[in-house]
């Protein structure tokens, strides 16, 4: 099999770390025998990621991200009940990413020259793949933490490149998934001081009626970072048709996610199981070609797997022992009639093209 450079857009690498309390320097064998036994989360010693398997799987880069949500006393979904607390949590997963670059296992990535340096030290084969710091590019996923704008540029000075206004339900600036509505009048702004900073917007889990006005307010790039097909999987999660179409007009693109129940209709979390369902890691090339048809070509298609989103092996392909056998879609993609090409813009040329037209702006 080969072992092409691979981009994946979307793992939440620090809040598997301070949420989950997961020392990700260790194997995932390793962080799944400390987690034996423990019952107070689903995925408990279901983990698949960790640094030493996305250098095993050659995955060099990443879109890590920042997250933690602002919610009222009668959600239900985990959160924190002030922006300055979310604000705070934000900054302590910043914390972790600096702490992991201090120890050369991570490195931040913000304009050309340290892309191109970075991609140059993965496609050294002199160099073994443990000596290789994985770079990341930084994203907010949910504009919650943002206390106010001024805090989007303090933000981007720390190393911010991407932005998604929404996560799950009600947001400050954007409602999410199970939700909706249009955009906030703050995130109307947001969106307005995003484009000035020349950062790149993440539509990931906004509302359709606040999908189609970020796409008309905001004018510079865009891209779905984790994302799957509509047509194929009924939920609002999912970009239909229309909005495919959309994105591929205004040259995004749009990351498959690795979340099985993304990939499979009547998925019930905690009770159906990937061997039982049958969601291999194929299912999402059916999503990739989905998107190809709609738009002639394999330009907007790549990885954006959230694997480790809080959920593991239980709601995984099952053929993912770890996050190194994303590598697999090398032969699956040929398998299925995609061209060396096309195989390498899905891994990773796709993500790299539209990060570097947008960071030639700079």
């Amino acid at each position: 099999m080969n072992n092409n450079l691979i981009m994946d857009a979307h793992l939440d690498l620090a809040m598997n770390a301070l949420e989950w309390n997961r020392d990700l320097k260790q194997p995932v064998s390793k962080i799944r025998e400390r987690e034996n036994g423990l019952t107070d989360k689903l995925d408990r010693a279901k983990g698949l990621v960790s640094l030493p398997e996305l250098r095993k799987g050659n995955i060099g880069l990443v879109v890590a991200t920042q997250i933690a949500r602002v919610v009222d006393q009668h959600s239900s979904l985990p959160g924190w009940n002030s922006p300055e607390q979310a604000w705070a949590q934000s900054q302590g997963q910043l914390a972790w990413y600096k702490a992991m670059e201090d120890q050369n296992e991570m490195i931040l990535i913000t304009d050309m020259l340290s892309l191109k340096n970075h991609i140059a030290l993965w496609e050294n084969a002199n160099i073994a793949a443990e000596d290789k710091p994985v770079g990341y590019i930084l994203s907010l996923e949910g504009a919650d933490s943002l206390i106010d704008l001024s805090y989007l540029e303090k933000a981007y000075v720390n190393g911010l490149r991407a932005l998604g206004p929404a996560h799950y339900g009600p947001g400050r600036y954007a409602n999410g998934t199970g939700m909706t509505g249009p955009l906030k009048s703050l995130g109307i702004q947001l969106l307005k001081e995003m484009d000035h900073l020349n950062m790149i917007l993440d539509v990931t889990h906004l509302t359709d009626e606040a999908f189609w006005q970020a796409l008309s307010v905001f004018k510079g790039t865009i891209w779905a970072s984790h994302h799957n097909c509509r047509s194929l999987v009924d939920h609002q999660r999912q970009l239909n048709d229309d909005q495919i179409k959309a994105l591929i007009e205004r040259g995004a693109v749009i990351g498959g996610s690795l979340d099985v129940w993304m990939l499979t209709n009547n998925w019930k979390r905690g009770v159906s199981d990937p061997i039982k369902n049958g969601v291999p890691l194929e299912s999402i090339i059916d999503h990739f070609d989905h998107i190809c048809q709609i738009a002639g070509n394999s330009d907007h298609v790549a990885i954006g797997s959230d694997l480790d989103g809080m959920y593991g092996k239980e709601q995984a392909p099952y053929d993912l022992e770890t996050i190194a056998d994303v590598q697999s879609l090398n032969k699956l993609l040929a398998i299925r009639g995609y061209q060396s090409d096309d195989i390498q813009k899905i891994l990773h040329g796709n993500w790299l093209r539209i990060i570097s037209n947008n960071w030639h702006k700079n």
